[in-house]
């Protein structure tokens, strides 16, 4: 599914919601700054059998050991599974939408890599101009760098100009907690400014 019709297809939720990975950036920066194949989409894990009844004509398949098999209704799913993929019943599953699972304690958004790692919900889950919830940028990112690939590398170079000293200090923080010498806290401390976005089609 196109991001615009996704959005669209989540307004009606009642649980949080938020646009989440590359396409979160760019919401945010208010430009496309390179392709985008899929579309990612975060829930809390709570909200999961809500999220079923709410998306009830939709088609639901959970990652297992790296497969995608049928999520039956009814399923809780516990960690480490957090890796969803949902599309309407009468669509092509290759436009699946990929729901990930975040979990939550309280009025806390936790990294399910490492729980001592947390945000406040309202810091973790902003809003674009035209209103549509996005996974905050530090938090993308910090998911981003556990093995990045060239577009993560893009997406944190340009990501820089949304982030403020606030959260600069933790993504580095966050991110040192299990990546001591990941070159990106050098790169956060040192006080690098974003780099010229990949034009779209590249």
């Amino acid at each position: 599914m196109e991001v615009a019709a996704v959005a669209s297809a989540f307004s009606g939720l009642t649980i949080p919601w938020a646009i989440a990975g590359g396409w979160a950036i760019d919401f945010a920066l208010g430009r496309i700054t390179r392709p985008h194949h899929d579309v990612d989409v975060t829930v809390f894990r709570g909200d999961q059998a809500r999220l079923r009844s709410e998306l009830g004509e939709w088609t639901f398949e959970v990652v297992r050991d790296g497969v995608r098999v049928s999520w039956p209704v009814g399923l809780r799913l516990d960690a480490p599974l957090f890796e969803t993929y949902a599309w309407p019943m009468d669509a092509d599953p290759a436009s699946a939408v990929e729901i990930l699972l975040d979990d939550r304690i309280g009025d806390d958004w936790v990294y399910r890599r490492d729980p001592t790692v947390r945000r406040p919900v309202t810091r973790a889950i902003r809003s674009s101009a035209g209103g549509i919830p996005l996974l905050a940028p530090e938090i993308v990112l910090l998911y981003k760098s556990r093995e990045p690939r060239r577009e993560d590398e893009h997406d944190f170079a340009v990501a820089l100009a949304l982030l403020d000293g606030e959260a600069r200090a933790w993504l580095r923080s966050a991110i040192a907690r299990t990546h001591t010498s990941h070159p990106w806290i050098t790169r956060l401390a040192d006080g690098e400014r974003p780099s010229t976005p990949i034009p779209p089609g590249r």
